[in-house]
């Protein structure tokens, strides 16, 4: 998908935080050698015209990136799951899916 705004420090995570508050921030931490990871990826390629107007997309590596991984977790009060999507806004967290939960629809519906 374009547009992905890559997640890379502790920092990049208050950003998108902060950001909340004016636009809707999707997070979507990857495991890139999981089939599973590969698919939920794909299903928001597909359906990204409905979310890429309404919300900031960002997107953490977690093998490359898992101690920020982990920092998502605490900072937001969420259990650590891969593949997963957490949407933020005004701050919190308003929705989060993991695995084959991961769809493009009803992402739509909480922006």
């Amino acid at each position: 998908m374009k547009n992905w705004n890559p997640i890379t420090t502790e920092q990049d995570v208050h950003n998108i935080i902060e950001n909340s508050n004016n636009k809707t921030q999707i997070i979507f931490k990857d495991s890139v050698t999981c089939g599973i990871s590969a698919y939920a990826k794909e299903r928001l390629v597909s359906g990204n015209d409905v979310l890429i107007a309404k919300a900031d997309f960002n997107y953490l590596d977690l093998l490359s990136y898992r101690s920020v991984s982990n920092f998502i977790a605490e900072e937001l009060s969420v259990i650590h799951q891969s593949p997963q999507i957490i949407v933020l806004k005004n701050g919190e967290v308003v929705y989060r899916v993991s695995h084959h939960s991961i769809q493009a629809e009803d992402i739509a519906k909480y922006l």
